[in-house]
């Protein structure tokens, strides 16, 4: 009885830091550890602040690329110097995942 007591704790434990670790990573301020998630941004494939995953389905954070006023959360203005945070974009392990949005951008 108690190695079933055990194991159901253990079980209940493991999925909830599971859980936790998957819930969005973009918090209510639309930031992530500090940065902000909008404004100018470098992409670069060294030394980002933040590593980003472009997906299809289910981001952290819909993105709306524009041209000039990125102030708000999901605008990026892409620029080459000068950006308010470097951004990588990876396959695998990313800090945020994003979708790319012709409207709407911001938190899911």
């Amino acid at each position: 009885m108690k190695k079933k007591f055990a194991f159901v704790a253990i079980l209940t434990l493991a999925l909830g830091l599971v859980s936790t670790a998957s819930a969005g990573n973009v918090d209510s301020s639309c930031s992530f550890r500090g940065k902000r998630l909008y404004g100018k941004v470098q992409v670069v494939n060294s030394f980002p602040d933040i590593k980003a995953q472009v997906v299809r389905s289910f981001p952290d954070l819909k993105v709306q690329k524009v041209k000039s006023f990125p102030d708000r959360c999901g605008k990026w203005q892409f620029v080459d110097s000068f950006p308010d945070f470097k951004v990588q974009f990876v396959d695998s392990f990313p800090d945020i995942k994003i979708q790319y949005v012709d409207s709407f951008p911001g938190r899911p």
